[in-house]
């Protein structure tokens, strides 16, 4: 779109929820609008506040804005990072941008050279964390961030928001926390539902989608499209859930069964899931993401969702563990902490097979060490110590010291809190949730042209949420306290307080069953053995020790299954991904030599 005297124009992908109160405040002041479309008021916005007006726009957005006669592009994405933006400008080549790694890749001109500190990042987290991306030359714009490029200068990236830790009220009481929160989520809710298209909701039968439909329910005149998926399994179904809040406000519900064998018969869907992520992506949950937004548009064309919750309110196991370890640590003394532990966690026998609460050797070995390493652990796909067992010495070179762990150090440190609870929901906004959470549900959605609106990503909720006392998220064991608190008029006590549910799968069974040729092959690949990162005989040991229930190595190998996977895609460019092959080289023939 441009503007009437065709000076600026902006290609633009998402929805900006507050636009009608941007218009009336931009009309006061001149503006005059041509259309009814949230993607003018980008146009006057710029016009009229510069940079500065893409913090007053919230909603989900990524964009570029020409400005030809300030010979300005302006790059832009959203507060949460909830639609992706990449950018290259190689060795002083012209700056490209989109909203795809495989646009990208269509340029001649741009290397696409792998970098060996976003493969050991993959392996470390599952995904690639923002700002870096597979490849050396290419970046992500992170979450809340513009990119400016005058003619004649250097692009500049900054910030335009990050989270605050300002306490909303120095005493708030639990009541008058769960009213504002149910205020703030249905307002959410309310400017999500502003659409020209068939409009519906996923419903797990969990607390948060559940709270999204039930607030939906009263602010719409006809039944609310809900649709849930299932799995035929008791430990993977939630269909019975979802049916009750379906029930309570006679949504119009659909439900589909999906045998979660069903996803390993399909001989190219992980190809399909390679091509629709772009990058390694190795969160299993992304193939049953990828099915339910597809029974989703057969019905409508937006689709409300709960994700962020977890996030904001802190939904997460790990955040428990996180806050109670660090109480631990704080009693014992530094100098004593390490050995004492330390020792412990010698003792006691490997039980990797076990449920967290009787893996002590893991517990005891996050009390040795410090809060930053043991978070990482908690979230680590592929642990440090197994990690350097499967590498070569020539890509252990290639990486100069460089740990995935690297990424949470950083980012607690700049977290402008000392609240353990608090840095870790910072850390987990900028990596686990910009890089994993909506990663998974966007590309899956818009590989079907399905738009996914998530309430809980309202920026300004998601920062009142995240600043809220550690004792009103944790109480106790309950999770996500004061949700649940703001919900208990709206959605059962049975649902609200149940064990949280995941939307997972069985991998381990699969590599198990019909997943084992496919990872046996993966392993062996020419394009895996050519890359020069990985040692085959630690591959093998990794696959032969899961296969004989030795040890659950399922989030492992499911991750290595999907890098060949992409590397399969890369074709020719497997045998050549990084910049100096000689110096990985020299390192493995020393290696075979000892």
């Amino acid at each position: 779109m441009q503007t009437a005297d065709g000076g600026v124009t902006v290609v633009f992908n998402g929805e900006i929820y507050n636009f009608r109160d941007l218009v009336i405040e931009l009309s006061g002041l001149g503006h005059v609008f041509r259309t009814r479309s949230d993607t003018e008021v980008i146009l006057h916005a710029w016009t009229a506040w510069g940079v500065a007006g893409v913090a007053r726009l919230s909603g989900m957005f990524a964009f570029a804005l020409w400005d030809e006669r300030r010979q300005t592009l302006l790059l832009a994405r959203d507060h949460m990072g909830k639609k992706p933006l990449y950018y290259a400008m190689p060795d002083g080549g012209p700056l490209v941008f989109a909203s795809e790694l495989k646009a990208l890749g269509q340029c001649p001109w741009l290397p696409r050279r792998i970098s060996p500190e976003a493969v050991a990042d993959y392996f470390g987290y599952g995904y690639v964390p923002d700002p870096k991306t597979i490849y050396r030359d290419v970046f992500k714009l992170p979450p809340g961030h513009t990119l400016i490029w005058r003619r004649g200068a250097k692009p500049v990236v900054s910030s335009f928001w990050d989270m605050s830790f300002e306490r909303p009220k120095p005493k708030i009481t639990p009541a008058a926390a769960a009213a504002e929160t149910s205020e703030r989520l249905r307002a959410a809710v309310r400017h999500r539902l502003i659409s020209e298209v068939p409009l519906g909701a996923f419903l797990s039968g969990g607390v948060d989608s559940s709270g999204v439909v039930a607030h939906m329910a009263s602010l719409v005149d006809q039944p609310v499209k809900t649709c849930t998926i299932g799995f035929g399994e008791g430990s993977h179904d939630e269909r019975a859930y979802a049916r009750i809040i379906s029930e309570r406000y006679r949504t119009d519900h659909v439900e589909r069964v999906v045998a979660a064998e069903s996803l390993t018969a399909d001989a190219t869907l992980l190809d399909r899931i390679a091509v629709t992520y772009d990058e390694p992506f190795a969160d299993s949950s992304a193939l049953p993401t990828y099915r339910v937004c597809a029974v989703a548009r057969e019905r409508v064309t937006v689709a409300l969702s709960g994700d962020g919750a977890d996030e904001a309110f802190a939904g997460y196991r790990r955040y428990l563990w996180h806050v109670r370890e660090d109480r631990v640590r704080n009693i014992v003394p530094p100098t004593l902490r390490g050995p004492l532990f330390g020792t412990l966690a010698w003792l006691y026998p490997q039980l990797a097979w076990a449920p967290r609460a009787l893996r002590a050797k893991s517990t005891l070995r996050e009390l040795a060490s410090n809060a930053v390493d043991a978070y990482f652990n908690n979230v680590a796909v592929i642990g440090e110590r197994l990690w350097d067992s499967l590498i070569t010495p020539g890509f252990r070179s290639e990486l100069q010291a460089y740990r995935p762990r690297d990424v949470l150090t950083d980012l607690m440190k700049q977290a402008p809190a000392d609240d353990p609870l608090l840095q870790a929901q910072y850390a987990d906004m900028k990596t686990w949730l910009a890089g994993r959470m909506l990663v998974k549900v966007d590309r899956a959605s818009m590989a079907h042209s399905l738009e996914v609106r998530s309430p809980f990503l309202d920026h300004e909720l998601f920062a009142w949420a995240a600043n809220l006392p550690t004792t009103l998220k944790l109480d106790g064991s309950i999770y996500k306290a004061v949700l649940k608190k703001a919900l208990e008029p709206l959605v059962p006590h049975e649902l609200l307080y149940r064990p949280k549910q995941g939307f997972s799968m069985p991998v381990a069974a699969w590599l198990r069953g019909p997943l084992r040729p496919a990872i046996s092959a993966a392993l062996v690949a020419p394009h895996m053995l050519e890359s020069g990162i990985f040692n085959p005989a630690a591959l093998q040991k990794l696959l032969e020790d899961h296969l004989e229930g030795r040890h659950d190595h399922a989030a492992a190998l499911w991750a290595l299954l999907m890098f060949e996977r992409f590397l399969a895609r890369e074709g020719t460019y497997a045998s050549d991904v990084f910049a100096d092959r000689s110096s990985m080289q020299n390192g493995n023939a020393e290696a075979s030599t000892q």
